[in-house]
């Protein structure tokens, strides 16, 4: 679930080749908006369980993918929902991963930072150090109740 169809059929290409056996119950490009709309989710939840998949890759960027993963997870009949972020843009071969040494050293963001600074710089400047904060410290008690 995730990205858009040419992604997608690049994947379904090169899992084909490289995984000959391999069955993909389905895939699908939701629409490129800040939210998913319902009517989209609730397209992609029936579509799910009726291929019924044993795995749900999740690749519409964070944190809209985990949010999706958390609003549906209960309507869902799969054995794992993984979310992948920008995964399958890497391995279609439309995005180009960050070199082994940022991946190593858990820098693997700075790269993708400097190549899309006006997509990324939100994420990388201000939620991640929100999130960093929370997780050290602890989130505010109402943020923990809901």
């Amino acid at each position: 679930v995730g990205s858009t169809v040419d992604v997608l059929d690049r994947m379904r290409a090169r899992l084909a080749d490289e995984f000959p056996g391999i069955r993909v119950a389905g895939s699908t490009a939701p629409p490129f908006a800040r939210s998913m709309p319902d009517e989209a989710s609730e397209r992609i939840v029936d579509a799910v369980n009726a291929a019924r998949p044993d795995v749900v890759w999740v690749g519409m960027t964070a944190p809209k993918q985990e949010k999706w993963i958390h609003q549906n997870r209960h309507r869902l009949r799969v054995g794992l929902l993984g979310p992948v972020g920008a995964v399958f843009d890497f391995y279609a071969g439309t995005v180009k991963p960050s070199p082994p040494w940022f991946r190593d050293h858990g820098l693997e963001w700075l790269p993708r930072l400097i190549r899309e600074p006006g997509r990324l710089w939100r994420r990388s400047v201000v939620s991640a150090p929100r999130f960093l904060a929370r997780a050290v410290l602890g989130a505010p008690r109402q943020a923990r109740d809901r």
